[in-house]
């Protein structure tokens, strides 16, 4: 359900079904899909948004709702990679994204 609306939400950027695949290893890493994932740094979610207070910008639910999540990772790689394909790459050279 949760990689589901992820795939979904993919196709609304125009991106391509190996930029999902990449976003699928990329949050693996990252969070294992899981929403309250958290780390040492402060970063929390599925896209592990440091500080996780950063989602709020999307949604008052942030800590729990995983479209909400989902939707600020994805506006975050977005604008600053362009795709997941290129946050992978970055991620598999810095292993951080």
């Amino acid at each position: 359900m949760v990689q589901e609306y992820a795939k979904e939400q993919c196709k609304n950027y125009k991106w391509t079904d190996n930029d999902f695949n990449c976003l699928v290893q990329l949050w693996n890493k990252e969070s294992g899909w899981n929403v309250t994932a958290g780390n040492p740094e402060k970063a929390y979610g599925i896209p592990q948004a440091c500080p996780g207070n950063k989602m709020a910008s999307f949604g008052n639910d942030w800590l729990t709702n995983y479209e909400t999540q989902i939707n600020w990772g994805l506006s975050y790689i977005k604008g600053r990679y362009g795709n997941p394909t290129e946050a992978w790459k970055h991620f598999m050279k810095k292993k951080w994204y």
